[in-house]
Order: structure tokens, then sequence, then C-alpha cells
């Protein structure tokens, strides 16, 4: 249908060619003189208009009939690769991976337009079947072609592998470069996994620009990286710096304000770690930064006292705060109160912590058969097991309590208010 209507197009062209030409030269139609081998040819300036422009219409059909078969052949190539590559990502949807990874292959190498996308497909076919070799071969074949392409491919094989630094050099490649937005991202995860979490932090800016990621992939990355970042800090001024480098919102989210605390207290500076973990609790409060805070063992005594009292009454059931108090109330020998508490910590869900250091309590105070049931109900609660109720405090017999001087000769006690009799001796 195309070649008759490029030959209808061309046909009116020539009629409208020709019509032009006798409406302009009606009055003088002109004269043409063609001279060829001692033979004049002679015609109008209208006629020769016409049969020039019949002979570029033969002249046209007889090309495009020439190069109809390459033409039909060429649509057909495309035509089956279209199918192919069609086929194969339908094969790779459905986990048929080696009928996939054929007809993929078969694809890219038919028609270059579909090279990047058929060979990438090929190679997480060759990746679902666990053929790295064969995925690292279809990568292979783009030579110089597509370099961002393969170096995105060739980073998410590293890291399947755990291979942070190869997806790195794969990635940091001069011809891929500027990485597209899925190549900043694998960059930025190949970075957190060698144990640079503070440069994987710094493309965050980046990633967000390019809408790299959605905006709720990016938080969960920006906490843990930030919190990541901490943990590595090798000294007190590199902590500070990265510390107060965070957002506000972001130095109080739990996973952050815990490695803060944790590397704080690690590099000695235990008044900031208990400032932070204090002001992540006022700000909002959280049962693991609580349970953090209450396992400390560093500063004023009595000023963290005064902090939990205080967030008890605001959170009356925070078994983390109940343990922290008894704990110190243990390490001030006020036995009675640390036992409260602990038990308050316990009917609270407090676990195997609480029964560990009721049993300790229990042992110092010289009870040791609560001390073992304590400490057997500690491994009960870690493995989610009922507990036994510890043993009552032993009470004295009623009559034990009674002095002998108040007992009769039959060892009977006498009634209130009576008084021993006098001894006699009969005979």
């Amino acid at each position: 249908m195309s070649l008759l209507r490029a030959l209808l197009v061309w046909i009116v062209i020539a009629l409208l060619g020709a019509l032009a030409a006798q409406l302009l030269m009606s009055g003088d139609p002109g004269y043409v003189l063609v001279r060829r081998g001692g033979v004049d040819y002679t015609t109008t300036v209208i006629n020769a208009i016409a049969m020039l422009l019949g002979a570029m219409v033969v002249v046209w059909l007889l090309v495009t009939l020439i190069l109809l078969p390459f033409r039909s052949w060429g649509r057909y190539r495309e035509t089956k690769a279209q199918s192919r590559i069609g086929e194969g990502l339908d094969a790779l949807h459905q986990g048929h991976y080696a009928r996939a990874e054929k007809l993929l292959a078969q694809s890219a190498d038919e028609n270059p337009h579909y090279e990047p996308a058929a060979r990438i497909a090929a190679t997480q076919a060759a990746i679902g079947r666990g053929d790295e070799a064969g995925a690292r071969a279809h990568l292979d074949k783009f030579g110089d072609r597509h370099p961002a392409t393969r170096a995105i491919a060739l980073a998410e094989l590293a890291l399947l592998d755990e291979r942070p630094i190869d997806a790195l050099t794969a990635l940091d490649t001069p011809t891929a470069q500027p990485l597209p937005p899925r190549g900043l991202a694998l960059r930025a995860d190949a970075w957190a996994m060698t144990g640079h979490a503070a440069e994987a932090y710094g493309l965050l800016g980046a990633l967000r620009r390019q809408n790299a990621l959605p905006d709720a992939q990016l938080e969960i990355r920006e906490i843990r990286w930030a919190a990541a970042s901490l943990h590595e800090a090798t000294d007190a001024n590199v902590l500070a710096e990265r510390w107060e480098a965070l957002p506000k919102h972001i130095r109080t989210e739990t996973p952050v304000v815990l490695a803060y605390a944790d590397r704080a207290v690690a590099l000695g500076w235990n008044d900031a770690a208990l400032k932070s973990l204090e002001t992540s609790l006022d700000a909002r409060w959280d049962e693991r930064v609580a349970a953090r805070y209450a396992s400390l063992e560093v500063g004023d005594p009595a000023h963290r006292q005064s902090r939990m009292e205080r967030w008890l009454n605001a959170h009356p059931s925070s078994p983390g705060v109940m343990l922290g108090l008894a704990r110190l109330h243990h390490m001030q020998r006020d036995w009675p109160n640390a036992r409260d508490y602990l038990q308050r910590a316990i009917d609270q869900g407090a676990g195997s912590d609480a029964w560990v250091q009721l049993g300790d309590g229990y042992a110092a105070d010289g009870d040791e058969r609560n001390a073992r049931l304590c400490y057997a109900n500690a491994l009960r609660a870690a493995r989610n097991e009922p507990v036994v109720a510890l043993a009552p405090p032993p009470i004295a017999p009623r009559d034990e309590l009674i002095e002998p001087e108040t007992r009769d000769a039959q060892g009977l006690p006498y009634m209130h208010g009576d008084a021993p009799p006098r001894s006699t001796d009969r005979f």
C-alpha cells in the first residue's frame, strides 16, 4: 500500500506541474531543442517538463522495485526482532529463563536499536538461572557501545555477589559518566557496603534531584546511612562534625541517636551521649532509646534518677525506665525498691534482662532459691516459654514466735493476761 500511495503522489505531482506549466505558458509555449548524435529533437517547454517529470517517476519506480526485496527483508527482520524481544520479556517475567535468554540474545544480535534493552534482559535471564559467567558474556558483547548501561549492569552483578569495590570500579568508568539516576543509586549503595556511609550520605542530594529512588526509600536510606556514618567516626571531632551536619529531624530518629550515643560513650563523651538521648526522649518517646539511657552507667546518678522518675510519671508502663531505676536503687543498696521496680518491669514484659537483674539481687540478698528461679526464668523468657512463680519469703511458724517462758509445762501457750503458775513439787 505504501508503494501505491507513493506512486499516486508522484503522478499527482507530475500532473500538477504540467498543468501549472500549461497555464503559465499558454501564450508562448516556448521552444526546446535537444541535439544528440547529429539528430535534433524539438518540443515545447511544457512537453519537456512533462517528460522530465514522467522520467523521474519512472526512475523512482524502478529504484523502488529494485530495493523492494531488500526493504521487505529488513522489515521482516525488524518484525521478527520485535516479536522475539516481546516473547523474551514475557518468558523472563514468567520465569522461563533459558528460553527468554535465547530469544533476547537473538533480538539483540539482529537489531541494534533493541540491543541495550535486549542484552540487559538476557543478562537478567542468565542471572535467574544462576549462570553468572553467561551474564557477564552478554555484557561483554556490548563492547564500547552503551557504556552507562553496561556499567550499571556490571555494578548490579557485583552487588549481588557482595563485591562493592568491583561495583564502584564499574561505575567509575570514564566513558559511563555522567551516571544516570540508577547508576547514582547503585554507587551510593556500594559506598555504604564498603564502610563509607558518609560518602553514600553525601550522594543523597543528587539522588533527590534526579528522582533516582522513591521518597520513602530515600528516607530509609538517609536514616540508615546517617547512623552508619556515626558508627564509622574514628575520633570525637569527626563524630561531632557529622552529628552537627545532620538535619534536626534526623537527629531524633531512633537508629541515629542510638548510634551517636554508643559511639560517644565509646569515645568518652558521656555527657554528650546522655544529652542526645535526653533530647530525643523529650522530643519523641521511644522505648528503645529509654532502655539505652537506662542501661548507661555514666553521668550523675542523681540527675539520671530524677530524669527517669519524671519520665516514668509520664509513661508509667515503660519497662526500660523501670529497669534503669531498679539498677540505680540496686547500686545504692536499696534492694526493696529495686525489687519492686524489677517486678513492675517484668509485669510490663521486660523479659530476660529483668529476670537476670532480679536474680542478681536475690543472690546478693542471700536468697539462693529465688535467685536460681530468676536465672531459669531468664532462659525461659528468652525462649518465649512460660515462667515459674517465685517462692514466697519464708515465714516463721506462729508457735515459734511465742517466747519459751510464755509456755506451760505441756508446751501450750498461756492466754493473754494469765500469769504463769508457780512451780510446785508434788510427791
